[in-house]
């Protein structure tokens, strides 16, 4: 019986420990950013299409001076919130979708791009993650 115990306590230790972020690699995730590149600088206040996501991961919404974001996006910031990980990992999974989220309604992002695999989102969440 306690050898039962411990198999199961250390089956729940290693799946706690393999979950969520724990497989995560900023050097494949430097690889996927080539994907967001077309659109977003790494340089401080470099904007392209998009905004430069130098210091994105906890920055507040909407912060990045001259940019101009979109209309739903710009609601969205009004209501607040930051972009750390956890909105990262929605936004990038389907960016009009989250805004819709937020908004409680449709909602229309300029990004039309997505991510699809949560590996590769949580690999480019951890690349950004160290650019600051």
């Amino acid at each position: 019986m306690k050898f039962n115990l411990r198999v199961a306590v250390l089956v729940q230790v290693l799946s706690l420990t393999m979950s969520h972020g724990a497989s995560a690699d900023a050097t494949d995730g430097e690889r996927v950013f080539r994907k967001c590149a077309a659109c977003h600088s790494l340089e401080p206040g470099k904007n392209n299409v998009g905004p430069s996501l130098f210091g994105v991961v906890g920055r507040q919404c909407g912060a990045v001076k001259g940019y101009r974001y979109g209309t739903d996006y710009k609601a969205a910031c009004n209501i607040g919130f930051q972009t750390n990980e956890a909105f990262l990992e929605e936004y990038l999974a389907g960016p009009s979708d989250k805004l819709g989220n937020i908004l409680g309604r449709k909602a229309r992002s300029k990004m039309p791009f997505k991510l699809k695999d949560t590996l590769e989102i949580e690999n480019v969440i951890e690349f950004l993650k160290i650019q600051n």
